[in-house]
């Protein structure tokens, strides 16, 4: 697996660290896997404040990462950023969608 490397330690913004991100996503299937992801952890934000339950919010980390995390260990074959940058990462993982929904980035 590709080492995310010393210069990650560099990044003092969002806006920093986006173009370090979508360099960790070149693969689509990767950027599929993160699409999909991220599109049930909203489902299951959504339907646990429809239901008035914290319980669909249980399954926000497997959807989140494990498909995101799938497709950087089988597709990407690289690390997961968000093992250096948690905070950073996760943010830009909502950029990333976003971005995918305007068309400025395909899935």
């Amino acid at each position: 697996m590709e080492s995310t490397g010393s210069e990650t330690s560099t990044f003092t913004s969002v806006s920093t660290f986006y173009p370090f991100y979508l360099g960790q996503h070149r693969v689509r299937w990767n950027r599929r896997m993160h699409f999909v992801g991220t599109t049930l952890v909203l489902l299951l934000a959504t339907g646990a404040l429809v239901l008035r339950s914290g319980w669909p919010l249980l399954g926000l980390p497997l959807a989140g990462y494990g498909f995101a995390w799938f497709g950087h260990f089988f597709f990407e074959k690289n690390r997961p950023a968000t093992f250096t940058h948690p905070v950073y990462s996760l943010v830009c993982d909502f950029r990333m969608y976003w971005d995918v929904w305007r068309g400025r980035l395909s899935a």
